[in-house]
């Protein structure tokens, strides 16, 4: 007859060697505190293995919609209310990321003389919303996960009546789609995890999802490793036929990238180094991968590697950053 001791170590050796179940939650806690590391890893990772990033091309749209899903679930919605009493910083800053920066962008396009694809993204990308995985980002890099999340969210909620008008008709881009159309896309695309995201922390209830907190930030940092193999579907092609090309969209991105978070950092610096550092990341770190999920095929092929090449930069930016950060916090 087996006692509670055996019980219980048999319990214990269950857990160690014949439950994979038990392992999740120490998985994704471990990809939660290296997550800088993996998604630096993962987006060279998609570029060398080019038969694996084929075979995941068609998870790219599903994991967009999945990931704004898990970090609307990270939103406190107290947080969000408690942010809203001083409505016209979160406005002042939703403006600067999404009409500032893509106008800035134009700008500077225009000044160099770039046009084509190349400059064709730059532009639309700047006129992105701010990455819905900021608030997580923000945390990896010891930023103000608040107001990332804040500005997240209302940025997200208005790309869809921003960058079409913005990107379409003041700007003149050619997407091969309508105003309206990319308008509805984008409201799909952003309405319908928002909607799911509500329905799951209804019936999970508050504490539940505080307790799934750390969890959530890992499976981000996942569902972004698979998206990042994805995403970079047919760029070892191009970079094995056209170097120079790939390496310039990159280096483009790169420099879109910090030169949006650097001059933001410090247009914002009257507003205290915490607001600026963390506005500085939210401009130079868009949610590209969202125009990835709605522009239809017949988009200019360049345009659609150029927002391939940009999460290069979006990817390995925290990793570059992060000592960076950690110098101006002490400073």
């Amino acid at each position: 007859m087996r006692t509670a001791v055996d019980i219980e170590r048999e319990a214990n050796s269950s857990n160690r060697f014949g439950c994979p179940l038990s392992r999740i939650p120490r998985v994704l806690a471990w990809s939660a505190r290296h997550g800088t590391v993996l998604l630096a890893t993962s987006i060279f990772l998609g570029i060398a293995i080019a038969p694996l990033a084929e075979a995941l091309r068609p998870v790219v749209t599903p994991a967009v919609a999945l990931l704004m899903t898990l970090v609307l679930l990270r939103i406190e919605p107290a947080q969000v209310v408690a942010w809203l009493r001083r409505p016209l910083l979160v406005l002042g800053l939703s403006a600067w990321v999404l009409l500032a920066c893509p106008l800035m962008a134009f700008a500077v396009m225009q000044a160099v003389g770039l046009d084509g694809p190349l400059g064709a993204g730059l532009v639309l990308g700047a006129s992105a919303c701010a990455a819905v995985s900021a608030p997580a980002l923000a945390r990896m890099l010891a930023l103000d996960a608040e107001i990332s999340l804040v500005v997240s969210v209302a940025t997200t909620a208005l790309l869809p009546f921003t960058a079409p008008p913005l990107a379409l008709g003041l700007l003149g881009l050619d997407l091969a789609i309508s105003i309206p159309g990319l308008m509805l896309r984008l409201l799909l695309i952003v309405g319908l995890p928002a909607l799911l995201a509500a329905l799951i922390r209804q019936v999970a209830g508050p504490a539940r999802m505080t307790r799934a907190g750390t969890a959530l930030d890992g499976l981000v940092v996942l569902v972004l490793v698979v998206f990042a193999f994805g995403v970079m579907d047919g760029v070892q092609a191009r970079l094995l036929a056209d170097p120079l090309w790939v390496l310039g969209g990159i280096g483009l991105a790169l420099a879109g990238n910090l030169g949006l978070n650097a001059m933001t950092a410090l247009a914002l610096l009257p507003l205290g180094r915490r607001i600026a550092l963390a506005a500085g990341m939210l401009a130079g770190t868009r949610n590209q991968a969202i125009f990835l999920a709605v522009l239809p095929a017949a988009t200019d092929p360049g345009v659609l590697l150029f927002f391939a090449l940009s999460q290069v930069p979006m990817f390995i930016s925290p990793f570059l950053l992060r000592p960076i950060y950690a110098r101006l916090w002490r400073g």
